[in-house]
């Protein structure tokens, strides 16, 4: 299988290829979801998949960006999310999906990224239209833990590299589970110039900072004193010139229960923008 078959969707035949297909004159916003959905952990998984789908229909999302998927839970976003073309990143073990709302995203074409990695990880690029205007998406899941760093550290600057040289008449959004360290991204030169981290243009609001964060989210409880809180996942972007995306809003999803399991959709919390067509 080759890299592009894999990013693939099945039902490919029935997407819309040409904006002419699309009904978008009535859509000035775009509403982009990233979402760790925690596949690995088999307790509650069906359940915990529904409540992510239902937060996807709900917030009315035209792009989804999904990490830690598994092939049970693909199969259930295939099939409880008709509206939405799935894309992932690989069909074994856990990987990466993007889903594009059929009614208002044209596909153009997809590929995968491949980088050094020990733990089955890739980037899973795709190109795609919104209103008339070119979206490059990059959807990753970085390496995990400490002794990732290296790896995650090669993988975040290849991708960066990927991102600065999109086209200028293109936006591109990468984002994901990065596994991301502040003073890893300070190692590396800090934040490329050109390149918006959201969270940070939003203010760097406490409320949102933490989207891994196990004092508040019980799903995983470590055995340590101190339940760790992280900013894994982001959002960055690098505008195209002129900038025809202006994001308007940033916020953590995936906060409720579930009312019979009592557990939440995921062990991450989930980051929901909204970009405003200019």
């Amino acid at each position: 299988m080759s890299s592009n078959d894999r990013a693939d969707s099945e039902d490919g035949s029935e997407i819309a290829t040409s904006t002419e297909k699309l009904n978008s004159d009535t859509k000035s916003v775009l509403k982009f979801i990233t979402w760790n959905v925690d596949g690995l952990d088999e307790e509650d998984l069906i359940p915990r998949t529904d409540a992510v789908c239902k937060t996807i229909l709900n917030e009315q999302a035209d792009i989804v960006f999904l990490q830690e998927v598994v092939p049970e839970s693909a199969e259930y976003f295939r099939e409880h999310l008709p509206e939405y073309q799935c894309l992932f990143g690989n069909e074994d073990g856990y990987f990466i999906g993007t889903l594009l709302n059929k009614c208002t995203v044209c596909y153009k074409g997809s590929q995968i990224i491949d980088f050094p990695t020990m733990m089955g990880r890739n980037c899973l690029k795709v190109n795609v239209v919104f209103q008339d205007k070119n979206l490059l998406l990059f959807n990753s899941h970085l390496e995990s833990t400490r002794r990732g760093t290296n790896a995650r550290k090669m993988q975040l600057r290849k991708i960066f590299k990927e991102v600065l040289v999109s086209p200028n008449d293109t936006t591109a959004i990468f984002a994901g589970d990065l596994n991301s360290r502040d003073k890893e991204l300070i190692q590396l030169g800090g934040l490329p110039a050109g390149i918006e981290d959201l969270w940070i243009s939003f203010g760097s609001k406490k409320e949102c900072e933490y989207t891994f964060d196990l004092a508040q989210n019980d799903n995983l409880v470590m055995d340590v004193e101190v339940q760790p809180r992280c900013r894994f996942d982001r959002i960055y972007v690098r505008h195209s010139s002129p900038r025809q995306f202006k994001p308007t809003y940033f916020g953590l999803i995936g906060l409720e229960r579930l009312s019979l399991e009592e557990c939440f959709p995921s062990d991450h919390w989930g980051i929901l923008s909204h970009f405003e067509v200019e």
